[in-house]
């Protein structure tokens, strides 16, 4: 089980020219759902197909169409809910958004604004030096996205690409509990693994599918003590959003520089508006984008096109039946199971492949049954050792490589041979990573570069013995030293490893140079 015991982190503070302030920071996550099909469409939501061949006529807001639900859709968002442990709400209704855009052929948008589909749940985030902050979720609701504006392939003219337009969005609100810039991006890094490991969202923000609305306000200390007390949001700050950030690093800096605007502004006897930013990192400022809407801006009212939607407990059941590990257990069970470290359980259940990556090899080692007459502790001790490997070596090359998990070189069966192989004392663990390495770069097998490479280390005590006594017979004056200083005894350990190529047995050659220097 998970250990929910944490100390929370002390909120981020700015020093004014004339108080200290504090951060409050709410954020609307904007995640798209993974399905094949649109919301209200049968259209495909490929990304980086030609622009406007993805569309409908219901996404094209031709005349008479009519916008029929993705029951795909609504299971994503309900399993997402029940990822993040939120209620879920039998009973949902779409509205619509109006406004104008371009890229919005209906001139509205349909959404969940009074009954979303689901409600209040939570994500636990956990910071570099130990302590955690509970978030939480407000509610979750589907709505369609817009399309695409481009301004940049024409001098004198715009464009639009409709192929966005109509994708099923889960809007993720949060409630105001992030106070600062790494608390906001160690949020965003949890959600997004979560929904990764649900299949809800590929969370990938470079394509837009993956994107946060930032609210940012300050307050002075001890205000937001007395708005937790009260949840009265006059003890905070005017909030301003920052719209459509798609990057960790942006959204740190956008924070840090949006709550400088805001206590300058404040300290210099001003009033912070509500309203709608956008961040620009190439001069380091936010800038005004529009006044902050308000529901009643919008007129939003129930979609007359869509029925109110209503499913079944027994189906949300069977959703939560089958949804899969989610990142804190599994990485509880890693610690537990396995006795990683934290550190190594965190890096490995980062991403789901790298969780699975590992068990797999954990699970080929233990097929081979070289571990079957070992005690917990030393199977722990052999998963502790993959794990090194996996983060190690494995991470590092994959990172020079620029690949990822799934494209390894190297499969969990190869790594699980090069364990076997040390564990089963054919080659050392300096052996190990001159085959991992070859093994890397070529895609052959440790079994098969071990043979034809004449990589086996020299078990053979006879030979290794005889090495040893060269050496020692060459090199008197060291043997005295050794014999008064018995930390020099690892020079002889070194000679007799490069005498044999670096395959002599480590352990072999320290007992018998131990043996041979007290005798």
């Amino acid at each position: 089980m998970l250990d929910l015991t944490f100390d929370m982190p002390k909120p981020k503070t700015i020093a004014g020219a004339k108080h200290d302030w504090e951060l409050v920071i709410g954020m609307e996550v904007h995640a798209q759902v993974s399905s094949n099909a649109k919301l209200f469409s049968g259209a495909s939501t490929q990304f980086g197909a030609e622009p406007n061949s993805n569309v409908a006529f219901v996404d094209a807001a031709m005349p008479g169409m009519l916008p029929v639900i993705n029951e795909y859709c609504v299971e994503q968002a309900v399993r997402t809910g029940l990822g993040l442990k939120a209620e879920i709400n039998l009973k949902s209704a779409f509205d619509r958004k109006n406004y104008f855009y371009p890229d919005l052929p209906q001139g509205y948008q349909i959404s969940q604004l009074y009954q979303p589909i689901v409600g209040e749940g939570e994500v636990l985030i956990e910071m570099g030096d130990g302590t955690a902050r509970m978030v939480r979720i407000e509610r979750i609701h589907m709505e369609q996205d817009a399309g695409k504006s481009i301004h940049d392939m024409d001098p004198h003219m715009s464009f639009v690409d409709l192929n966005r337009t109509g994708v099923c969005l889960m809007e993720i609100v949060s409630r105001p509990d992030i106070r600062g810039p790494e608390e906001a991006a160690a949020y965003i890094v949890k959600l997004r693994q979560i929904l990764r490991y649900l299949g809800t969202c590929d969370g990938n923000m470079q394509n837009g599918n993956l994107r946060a609305d930032v609210n940012v306000s300050i307050c002075l200390p001890g205000a937001y003590e007395k708005y937790q007390e009260t949840q009265d949001f006059s003890h905070l700050g005017t909030r301003c959003e920052i719209k459509n950030m798609n990057s960790m690093r942006f959204i740190q800096q956008a924070i840090e520089v949006e709550a400088r605007r805001q206590i300058a502004i404040v300290e210099g006897g001003g009033k912070v508006d509500q309203e709608t930013r956008l961040y620009d990192p190439d001069k380091g400022e936010t800038r005004s984008m529009r006044s902050k809407e308000e529901a009643h801006d919008y007129r939003y009212f129930p979609d007359p096109d869509l029925l109110p939607l209503e499913i079944e407990q027994a189906w949300v059941d069977d959703i939560e039946a089958n949804l899969p590990e989610l990142p804190d257990d599994k990485k509880a069970r890693f610690i537990s199971e396995f006795g990683l470290t934290g550190y190594n359980a965190s890096v490995l259940t980062a991403e789901v492949k790298s969780a699975n990556y590992f068990e797999d090899t954990v699970r080929y080692v233990e097929g081979t049954g070289v571990d079957t007459k070992e005690t917990q502790s030393a199977k722990n001790s052999v998963a502790h050792g993959i794990s090194n490997m996996v983060v190690n070596d494995l991470f590092g090359a994959l990172k020079n490589a620029n690949l990822d998990i799934s494209g390894s070189p190297i499969s969990p069966e190869q790594l699980g041979q090069i364990v076997v192989l040390m564990r089963e004392s054919v080659i050392s663990s300096k052996i190990a990573k001159e085959v991992f390495e070859i093994s890397f770069t070529s895609g052959r097998d440790p079994n098969e570069i071990v043979e034809t490479e004449g990589m086996k280390q020299v078990t053979d005590t006879g030979a290794i013995e005889a090495a040893l006594d060269e050496i020692i017979a060459a090199n008197p004056a060291q043997v005295e030293k050794a014999k008064v200083n018995p930390k020099l005894a690892g020079w002889f350990v070194g000679q007799v490893m490069k005498a044999t190529g670096g395959k002599a047995n480590p352990k072999a050659v320290n007992e018998l140079v131990s043996k041979k220097l007290n005798s």
